[in-house]
């Protein structure tokens, strides 16, 4: 339900946690999404910076009190066009 509401919202400035991943090393990380590419994110962890390709990865973001897991192949879209179009 609200998967498909948060697909279409500004994701910078939330707070995200790697659910699911290709790479076992990203499993369960956390931190703060500080920038968006049509491909990847940016998130800041401990005052580091790594970039996390969407494809590969479930990210788990909260809204309204709720955790939302969401797969990252439906956030790749530019960010200005992901809210318009996100399905």
């Amino acid at each position: 339900m609200y998967e498909n509401i948060l697909t279409k919202e500004e994701l910078i400035g939330r707070k995200v946690r790697i659910d699911r991943c290709t790479d076992p090393t990203l499993i369960s990380i956390s931190g703060l999404v500080v920038d968006e590419t049509k491909n990847t994110f940016m998130i800041e962890i401990k005052n580091k910076k790594k970039m996390i390709a969407k494809n590969i990865a479930t990210f788990e973001f909260e809204y309204k009190g709720k955790k939302v897991l969401i797969n990252g192949s439906r956030l790749i879209y530019r960010p200005e066009d992901r809210t318009k179009k996100a399905r």
